[in-house]
């Protein structure tokens, strides 16, 4: 069997849209009443500065099977994928978008459009003049294609991949210069790529304990149906504050749904990794509670009942000025979450590129791991 290959730049992204699980709303805002005199339209949000030159990326050839053939395994098309034949993501696909980063990145790298000069990442054909390396397979989608059922014998599908693609990678030269590390697969489902992932703990159900005596603290536990993604999308507009407890997945989408939806986030946690924290200073559109904090019975719901109300509007106006960054498209767009990410990934790459470096000439492997 093969074993765990060093991934440096294996991404858990937290990025998505629209489809949510679980929701936690507190308060509703009549905005004609309470704040419209105040609200007005936000100034155009001041650009974050663009990578130039951008990102070189270089992207497998990989047969569909890893990537495009999992939206529809009806499709048994076999030609290469381009600009051309790029296929749109699926309507009425579920909870699968959730998890469909690494759709939208290998879009973005394949797209050959208007804008190419505002792209964080572009394609190269020469892998020589690469900066990173992209493996354009589905992870996430594989799991939820193949997998979702552990038990399920299609779940051997969804293993042979990961084995297939591990083979393969092996075998490129530029893989085995720097051991994986400037290689980038994306993954968001918490299973995908499962036997290299651990699971994580979860805070919310204290939460809901604590939070259900209150009537003004709205809890929504559904399934990501076509209607309950529009009431859940409803009340988050609707509220003044969205709860984000930490999860059971690193993929949750409470956060970045309040923050398209403009309702001011809720952060309960001790520590959280959050995306683009170098560019984007999150403590100007949201609120953070500790743990302990936060089950403490009343303490965090008269905090945020006593939130002032002028800086809970300029909250408001920051995330207008903001949520564009964590909006996907195809073709991509300026500063949109696929240009957020690519950027992530340059500004990793100088201590990517000092670990290969230092592990090539090293003879005591992880000497410097240890000395720190």
């Amino acid at each position: 069997m093969y074993g765990k290959p060093t991934l440096s730049l294996v991404f858990v992204l937290l990025i998505v849209l629209l489809l949510i699980s679980y929701s936690i709303l507190m308060g509703t805002v009549d905005f004609r009443s309470y704040f419209f005199p105040m609200l007005q339209p936000p100034a155009t949000a001041h650009p974050l500065c663009a990578t130039n030159p951008p990102l070189g990326v270089y992207m497998y050839d990989l047969p569909r099977r890893f990537n495009v053939g999992m939206l529809n395994l009806r499709n048994l098309e076999q030609t290469p994928v381009t600009d051309r034949n790029w296929p749109p993501w699926p309507k009425n696909s579920g909870l699968k978008r959730q998890h469909s980063v690494e759709y939208w990145m290998m879009g973005s790298l394949l797209y050959e459009g208007d804008g190419a000069e505002e792209r964080d990442a572009v394609r190269v054909s020469d892998p020589e003049m690469a900066d990173i390396f992209f493996v354009p397979f589905f992870s996430s989608l594989s799991f939820n294609t193949h997998g979702h059922v552990m038990t399920d014998p299609e779940t051997e599908i969804d293993h042979q991949l990961q084995i297939d693609l591990l083979k393969f990678l092996r075998q490129s030269k530029y893989w085995q210069q720097s051991g994986g590390g400037d290689h980038v697969i994306p993954m968001t489902h918490p299973n995908a790529f499962r036997f290299l992932r651990e699971q994580e703990g979860i805070v919310r159900v204290k939460l809901v304990k604590i939070l259900a005596a209150y009537d003004d603290v709205h809890y929504e536990r559904s399934v990501a149906t076509d209607e309950n993604i529009k009431v859940s999308s409803q009340g988050m507009r609707l509220s003044k504050f969205c709860l984000h407890p930490a999860g059971d997945t690193p993929s949750s989408c409470r956060l970045f749904d309040a923050i398209v939806s403009h309702c001011v986030p809720v952060i309960v946690s001790d520590q959280i990794e959050l995306p683009f924290e170098d560019e984007i200073d999150y403590a100007q559109f949201s609120i953070f509670f500790s743990f302990e904090e936060a089950l403490k019975p009343g303490y965090m719901v008269n905090e945020l009942r006593n939130f002032p109300k002028e800086k809970w509007i300029e909250m408001w106006k920051q995330l207008k000025k903001i949520s564009h960054h964590y909006e996907f498209q195809y073709p991509p767009r300026k500063e949109d979450a696929v240009n957020m990410l690519w950027r992530q990934v340059k500004h990793k790459l100088p201590g990517v590129k000092l670990a290969v470096h230092r592990s090539r000439r090293l003879k005591v492997p992880d000497w410097w791991r240890r000395r720190r």
